[in-house]
C-alpha cells in the first residue's frame, strides 16, 4: 500500500499586538527587513484609511498593501513570504459575518401595510381621498392590457390607480374602531381638507424653522478634522458599526466641524448603539480642548454612562466624573471647582449640573440624553446654556414620524434603525398573575446564567413582592430598590445586581432608562396594564441587549376585565416586539391616545379625517414647500446638492405592461409584487429584484421588463423637473413642474433644456407648448417605451455635461 505523501505548511497565526501600533510597527520593519510582504485585510475602506492615518500620524514609515476583503484570521505564510494581517485582530474587534441587506425599515413598513390590504379596506389616496380596496383589475388601455388598483369612492363610483403610482395609496390608520367617511371624487373637500392641514402645519413649522435660523446665525466653534487619536478610538470600538451608526456619527462629526452651533437629534430604539455616538461626539470635542457636559435624566444612568465612558476612554488622556444625588456635597463642590478650572474634561449629570454655581471653563458640547424626561424649566435653562454651545439630543423613544417634521426643517435628525448584528426580538407575552409561571421564568433565566427582573411600581408593597418571590425561588438571591432608598443604599444594590451578586432585582421603574446589563434577559412587569406604551417599551429595553434570547412577560389582569386603551397597550407590545419597532410603537400610541397631547388638538382632527400616512406625506411636503420659498437663503446648500425638484412623477402609457396572471396566479401575490417594485430606488434594486422573480416563477416576460423601464423613466422625470409623463397613440408629452414659483425654473438644466429644444428641436421632432397652466415638452413619433427613455437620456446628458 502506498505511504500518503505529508504536506507541510509552514504558517502560524498573526500575532497578539494588543492594540499596541509601536509593536505593529517594529514587527512590519522586521518583515520587511526579511523579505516578507505585509497585506492588511478589511472589508471596511474607512478602516484602511483609518490604519493609513494612524501610521502617517506615527511617522511609520511601513510598507503595506490594503486588501479590502474580510478574513477570518491573520496569518503569516513562510513559503510563500507573505504577512496576512486582519483590521479586527489588531484593534481586539468581534469579526463580523456579512449580514444580507433586506428592505428600509421605513419599506417594510409601507409594504407590510399595503400587503395587510383586503377588500373592503379603507385606503387614502393623496389626490382623491379616503376609497375603499376593492382588487386589482385587469383594463384596456390603447388596445393593450394592464393592470390596476380598483378603489370604490362615496355614491359607488370606481377610481383605477395604476401600478406606477402605488405610492400615492396608503392603508387607512386613523382612529380605531371608527369608520371614515368616504370621499367624493370630483369635489373640493378633499382638496381642501388638504389645503387646511398644510396651511396648520406650516404656520407651525415657521415659528420653529425661525427658530433654526437664529442658530445657524449665532457665532459657534468649528472644531477641526479628524486627527490620529480620534482614528484609534473608532476603530477601537470592539463591534462593527451598523450603517445607521457609521452615519450617524459622520452627520455629528460634520456638523461640529461647520461654523456655527450643531443642533441635532439622533433618535434610535433602545439599544442600538446611540451612546457610542455620542462618546465619539464627546470625545472629538475634548481632543480640541473643550469641556463636554452629558445631561441625563436619572441618577442611575448618570451612574451608568459614568461607567461606560470611562471604560470606553481608559486608554486615552480624559478626564471623566459624575454628579447625582449619590455624591455628597463635598465631592460636588471639589468636582465643580476642578470643572471651573478645566480640570475635568467630561461630566456626566442630572439635572444638578444646569444649576447656576455648576460654571465650565470652555464648554463646548451638550449632549442631552432622553430630552423628554426633563421638565419645561429645565428646557429652559437648557436653552440658555447652549446659544452657542453644539448640542446632542439622544432619545430612545421614538418621536412619532408625525413629529419629525419639527425636527426635519427646525433640527437636524439622524435616525437608527438597524440593530446590531447577532440581536435577537424580545418574546413577549401577555399573561395573568401566576406564580407558577413566574418561578419557571425565573429558573429558566437562572439556570442558562443570567439573571431577571421583576418590575413592580408601587413602593408600599414591593418588600412584599420580593418576600414572596423568595419563597417561590429559595435558592436564588433577590435585591429590592427604588427610587425612594438612600443614595448609598440605592447605589450599593444596583453596582451590586451589576456586577451580578444577586439573581433578580424587584425594583419600580426606575430601571426604565439606560439600565445596562447584557446578562439580566428576563424581565417580569407586574400591572403591566398601568404603564403607558413608551415606559414598557423602554422597559423592555432593559433585557435583549446582547445575543442571547431575551423573554417578558407583562403580568396584567384579564383581558375582558381591563379598559379598552390598556388592552390596546398591551396588544401593540405584544404584537411589535422585532427589533426597532419602537416607530410603530409610537404610531400606534398616536391612534390610541389621539395625538392631541403631542400636537395640539386640532392635528389630531386632521390626522383623523386623512389617515396617518398621508398626513405624513402632506408633512413632508408643506416643509419641503416652506424651504423652497420662504426659507430659500437657509437652505441654499441642501437644496443645491438635492437634484430633484419633483416629489412625484405620474407615468401613463399605452404599452403592455404588468405582471401576466399566466407568469404569477395570486392576486394577493401580485399587489405584493407591486408594492414592492414601486419602492425601489436604485438599478442594483431593480437587478436584485428581477433575479428574485427569476428564481420564483422563471424567465421574466417582456410586460415585467416593460415594468422596470417605466420605473426608470420615472426616475429619469423627477431629475428633469417634469411631473408627468404621458405615453400615448405614438406620441410623448412630459409636463414639467406645475408651480411656477418653484426654483426649478431658475436652474441651469431648465435654461439648457429649453436652448436645446429651439436648436436642436426640429431635427428630433421636439417641441414645447405652454397652456395656461403648464409647460409641456413633446415628441412626435415615439412607438415604444425604450424610444422615449433614448429621449429622456439625451435630456440628461445635457445636465450631465452642465456639471463638468
Amino acid at each position: 500500500m502506498s505511504r500518503i505523501p505529508t504536506i507541510q505548511f509552514h504558517s502560524k497565526p498573526q500575532p497578539s499586538f494588543n492594540k499596541n501600533f509601536e509593536l505593529l510597527i517594529r514587527s512590519m520593519h522586521e518583515w520587511h527587513a526579511s523579505g516578507y510582504e505585509t497585506y492588511i485585510c478589511s472589508d471596511n475602506a474607512k478602516q484602511l484609511e483609518r490604519l493609513a492615518a494612524i501610521f502617517k500620524e506615527l511617522k511609520a514609515n511601513v510598507e503595506w498593501l490594503p486588501v479590502e476583503t474580510a478574513i477570518q484570521e491573520g496569518f503569516i505564510d513562510d513559503d510563500l513570504k507573505i504577512v496576512c494581517l486582519t483590521d479586527h485582530q489588531i484593534f481586539q474587534r468581534y469579526h463580523q459575518y456579512k449580514l444580507r441587506q433586506g428592505f428600509t425599515k421605513d419599506q417594510s413598513m409601507s409594504i407590510r401595510l399595503l400587503r395587510e390590504l383586503q377588500a373592503g379596506d379603507f385606503v387614502t389616496h393623496i389626490d382623491h381621498g379616503i376609497g375603499k380596496y376593492s382588487g386589482l383589475q385587469k383594463i384596456e388601455i390603447g388596445g393593450q392590457i394592464q393592470e390596476a388598483v380598483r378603489l370604490v369612492y362615496k355614491n359607488n363610483d370606481i377610481l383605477y390607480v395604476s401600478i406606477h403610482s402605488l405610492h400615492k395609496i396608503a392603508k387607512y390608520v386613523g382612529k380605531e374602531g371608527e369608520a371614515p367617511p368616504l370621499s367624493k371624487l370630483g369635489s373640493d373637500s378633499w382638496k381642501q381638507l388638504k389645503a387646511r392641514t398644510k396651511k396648520k402645519i406650516k404656520d407651525i413649522a415657521v415659528e420653529l424653522i425661525k427658530l433654526y435660523a437664529k442658530r445657524r446665525a449665532a457665532p459657534g466653534h468649528a472644531f477641526p478634522p479628524d486627527g490620529y487619536l480620534q482614528n484609534e478610538l473608532e476603530a477601537s470600538f470592539i463591534y462593527e458599526d451598523t450603517p445607521d451608526q457609521f452615519k450617524s456619527t459622520n452627520d455629528v462629526k460634520a456638523d461640529m466641524e461647520k461654523p456655527y452651533p450643531m443642533d441635532r437629534l439622533v433618535c434610535g430604539d433602545v439599544g442600538f448603539g446611540k451612546t457610542e455616538v455620542a462618546i465619539r461626539a464627546a470625545f472629538k470635542a475634548v481632543t480640541d480642548g473643550k469641556q463636554v457636559a452629558v445631561l441625563v435624566p436619572t441618577t442611575i444612568l448618570a451612574l451608568q454612562h459614568w461607567k461606560t465612558f470611562s471604560e470606553r476612554l481608559k486608554e486615552f488622556p480624559v478626564t471623566i466624573d459624575y454628579v447625582n444625588r449619590f455624591r455628597t456635597a463635598k465631592e460636588k463642590k471639589a468636582i465643580f471647582e476642578q470643572l471651573k478650572a478645566g480640570k475635568i474634561d467630561i461630566l456626566i449629570g442630572t439635572h444638578a449640573i444646569l444649576n447656576k454655581d455648576v460654571v465650565f471653563k470652555d464648554l463646548g458640547l451638550l449632549v442631552v440624553d432622553e430630552e423628554q424626561k426633563f421638565g419645561v424649566a429645565s428646557k429652559e435653562k437648557l436653552r440658555a446654556m447652549t446659544v452657542n454651545v453644539d448640542t446632542l439630543t439622544l432619545t430612545a423613544t421614538p418621536i412619532p414620524r408625525t413629529l419629525q417634521f419639527s425636527l426635519m426643517a427646525a433640527r437636524d435628525l439622524s435616525v437608527m434603525r438597524t440593530p446590531p448584528p447577532n440581536r435577537q426580538p424580545i418574546h413577549t407575552e401577555i399573561r395573568t398573575f401566576d406564580t407558577d409561571l413566574i418561578r419557571e421564568a425565573i429558573y429558566a433565566e437562572i439556570n442558562r446564567g443570567g439573571q431577571v427582573f421583576f418590575v413592580h411600581n408601587r413602593v408600599s408593597d414591593l418588600n412584599k413582592i420580593a418576600e414572596l418571590i423568595q419563597q417561590l425561588c429559595p435558592d436564588v438571591s433577590v435585591a429590592a430598590a427604588h427610587g425612594q432608598l438612600e443614595a448609598d443604599h440605592l447605589e450599593k444594590v444596583l453596582v451590586a445586581f451589576i456586577e451580578k451578586k444577586y439573581d433578580i432585582l424587584v425594583c419600580t421603574n426606575i430601571i426604565e432608562t439606560g439600565l445596562d446589563i447584557p446578562n439580566a434577559n428576563t424581565i417580569i412587569i407586574n400591572r403591566a396594564d398601568m404603564f403607558g406604551l413608551s415606559d414598557l417599551h423602554q422597559l423592555r429595553g432593559r433585557v435583549g441587549r446582547s445575543n442571547v434570547k431575551a423573554y417578558c412577560y407583562l403580568l396584567a389582569a384579564p383581558l375582558s376585565v381591563l379598559t379598552q386603551e390598556a388592552r390596546k397597550r398591551l396588544r401593540t407590545i405584544e404584537e411589535f416586539s422585532d427589533l426597532g419597532s419602537g416607530f410603530q410603537v409610537s404610531m400606534r400610541d398616536l391612534d390610541i391616545r389621539g395625538a392631541g397631547n403631542l400636537l395640539g388638538g386640532e392635528q389630531s382632527g386632521f390626522i383623523a379625517d386623512i389617515g396617518y400616512e398621508t398626513y405624513q406625506k402632506i408633512l413632508d411636503e408643506a416643509i419641503q414647500e416652506l424651504k423652497e420659498t420662504e426659507f430659500k437663503e437657509l437652505f441654499k446648500e441642501e437644496l443645491a446638492t438635492k437634484g430633484s425638484y419633483v416629489r412625484d412623477v405620474t407615468i401613463e402609457t399605452d404599452v403592455e405592461m404588468l405582471i401576466p396572471d399566466d407568469y404569477v396566479s395570486n392576486t394577493q401575490e401580485r399587489l405584493n409584487l407591486y408594492t414592492e417594485l414601486d419602492a425601489l430606488e436604485t438599478e442594483d434594486e431593480i437587478t436584485a429584484y428581477g433575479k428574485r422573480l427569476e428564481d420564483r416563477f422563471g424567465k421574466l416576460p417582456k410586460q415585467v421588463n416593460a415594468l422596470f423601464e417605466a420605473l426608470r423613466m420615472r426616475w429619469m422625470c423627477k431629475k428633469l423637473g417634469f411631473e408627468r409623463l404621458i405615453l400615448k397613440g405614438g406620441k410623448l408629452r412630459c409636463y414639467f413642474i406645475s408651480d411656477p414659483q418653484s426654483s426649478f425654473f431658475e436652474t441651469e438644466l431648465f435654461k439648457a433644456i429649453i436652448q436645446f429644444v429651439s436648436t436642436k428641436g426640429r431635427i428630433m421632432g421636439l417641441s414645447m407648448k405652454q397652456t395656461n397652466k403648464e409647460l409641456i415638452f413633446i415628441q412626435d413619433e415615439i412607438r415604444s417605451v425604450k424610444a422615449a427613455k433614448s429621449t429622456l437620456d439625451v435630456l440628461l446628458g445635457i445636465g450631465e455635461n452642465l456639471k463638468k
